[in-house]
Parts: C-alpha cells; structure tokens; sequence
C-alpha cells in the first residue's frame, strides 16, 4: 500500500484499486474507491457533493478524464455513500449509476431519502452536512440485483445482496483480485487506531434498518469468499479478514446484548444503549491495545455511537 505523493488524499493498494479520501468529516473517514482497468474506470460511492472536485482531481492524476467512467457504484444510499451521486453524474457523461433495486427509486427522486436523512440530524445540520441532493435520471440508473454482473474492461464485477446493515445494501465482488467492496458490511475501521499495521473492526448499526440476524449471515457470506482483501468506507482496505470477520460477529452480538439490556429502560433508553456502546469500545481498545486515550477515543467515535444507538433503539422499535 502506498499513498500517492502529489495527491495526499489517494491512496494505491494494487490490482488497479485505489482509496480517494472524499473530504467528508475528516480526513481518512470516508472513503471512495477507484478502479482502474486498461482505460476504463469505475467508482465505488460518492461522498457527497463537496467531494466532487477530489474526484476529479483524482482522475485526473491517474489520467483518466471523465468521459472514461463507465460506472458509478453505490453500496448503499446512505448520504455519505451516495449523496454526490447525482452532482457526480453530470460530471461524468458516460457513467451509469448503479444501486440496489431497493434503492433506484431513491436515487431518482431524494425526498423521502433526504426527509429520512433530516430525521437523523436535523434539518440544518443535515444541509450543512450534503447540501442539495441531485437526482439522477432514471434511464441513467442500473438496477443491481443479486447475481447481476458488470464488465469494466476484462474485468468482472459481481453484485451480492448483503442486508444487515441497510436493506438496500449491496457488495461487490472483483474478478481481477478477488477481492471484495464492502460499503458498511464489514464495519468501521479508522487507521488512527492501527497498531504496528494491525487494524480493527466496530459493527455499524445506524439508523433504521439494522438487523442483527441478517448482519451476522452477510459477514458469514462474505468470509466465505475467502477475500484477501476487503475494502470498507470508513476506511479503506482491511486484510486479517477471518481475524476481522470473527471481531465483528462478537461486536454485533455485544451491541444487540446491550440494546436488549437497557431495551425497557424508557426514557433513558437512548442514553443507556450509548453508555453500553461506549463501554464496549473501551474495553475493545483493552483488549486490541489501542495507544490512543479514553477520553480521545470516545471524541474519534462519538457520531459512531450515537447513530449505533439511534440505529439500536430503531431495530428495538421494529425497524422501518
């Protein structure tokens, strides 16, 4: 792994496959990955409309121009995955984008994934957060199914329906490398954490429609693909997979043990479930031996903790 010189916010793993930084909360959290094959290329999410101009800075370091983009990618449709989608389309005229057939309709016409967005934060913070969200014409969108396969050049990319942490979720299987793009599938994993080139993994469990059984059986379809590497938003590429993979079946299970705990707990519910949560990653940094301080830890994760706990209090609730 490398990180290019003359461009921080890229970095190069081999096998055509690079992590663009989309500028999104801070650097090294929000990833949009690149793939490169002869001529042609594809993105995997967006960031959101601030990280347009990255992109094509991007590109353009690795002489590609815009009209070499075959297709645009979405894991989810989360906004920090796919809320550039559609400012992103209009820089790319041969681009199409494509989405799990839960969420085409979405990305055609935002309302009710923008009034979901604002739910979450609030409606300033969510506009200061995204910005306007542009829809992508409809005969623009690829509808990707399980089972549907894509060619970038002589490259195969394969589509795996993989609920758990959205229903609209999808991975993507690269032929070239084998290697797996994961969105929010296998977790969070911020490099200021790393220890000695160690890396870690922490469930997410955002808001609204985590679903533990169909999380734990994702992670067990993707482990059984026995990648080398996978490559998650936040961030970047993971190896130690099996290790990794194990982690994250025992975080999930601490998570769901947690919201269960404080689950009648009323009007403390919220506030309970994010106590638990703050606990268990304290005792991960124990048991991982994380270098970074409690109170410093706490301040890296606290947005992760308190979607985890909204995303907890809505499975409680019975999703959406």
């Amino acid at each position: 792994m490398r990180t290019t010189q003359s461009m921080p916010h890229i970095t190069d793993y081999g096998h055509g496959i690079s992590a663009i930084d989309s500028g999104f909360g801070r650097p090294l959290l929000d990833a949009i990955h690149l793939v490169v094959e002869g001529a042609r290329a594809a993105l995997v999410d967006t960031g959101t409309n601030a990280s347009l101009p990255l992109v094509l800075e991007a590109l353009a370091a690795k002489g590609l121009a815009p009209e070499q983009v075959d297709y645009v990618m979405l894991t989810h449709i989360h906004l920090d995955h796919a809320g550039g989608a559609g400012a992103l389309m209009r820089a790319l005229p041969n681009a199409r984008l494509t989405v799990h057939p839960r969420g085409a309709r979405h990305m055609a016409d935002p309302a009710r994934l923008v009034a979901g967005t604002v739910a979450v934060y609030g409606e300033a913070e969510a506009r200061r957060m995204y910005g306007e969200i542009l829809p992508v014409p409809a005969d623009r969108i690829l509808e990707t199914p399980e089972g549907a396969r894509l060619h970038l050049g002589g490259r195969e990319l394969d589509f795996l329906d993989t609920p758990g942490h959205a229903r609209h979720h999808a991975c993507i299987r690269d032929s070239r490398s084998g290697h797996l793009f994961a969105g929010d599938m296998f977790g969070l994993s911020y490099r200021e954490l790393d220890v000695g080139g160690r890396q870690f993994v922490f469930p997410s469990t955002t808001p609204v429609q985590f679903d533990p059984a169909a999380m734990h059986a994702s992670i067990d379809r993707l482990l059984a693909l026995r990648p080398e590497a996978i490559y998650i938003t936040h961030y970047g590429q993971l190896r130690d997979v099996p290790r990794l993979g194990a982690d994250l079946h025992r975080l999930v299970d601490a998570h769901v043990d947690a919201a269960l705990r404080h689950g009648g707990a009323g009007a403390g519910r919220h506030a309970g479930i994010k106590s638990a949560l703050a606990e268990i990653l304290l005792a991960e940094a124990r048991r991982q031996g994380w270098r970074m301080a409690s109170d410093a830890l706490l301040e890296l994760m606290a947005v992760d903790l308190e979607l985890n706990a909204q995303g907890l209090c809505a499975w409680l609730d019975g999703g959406a």
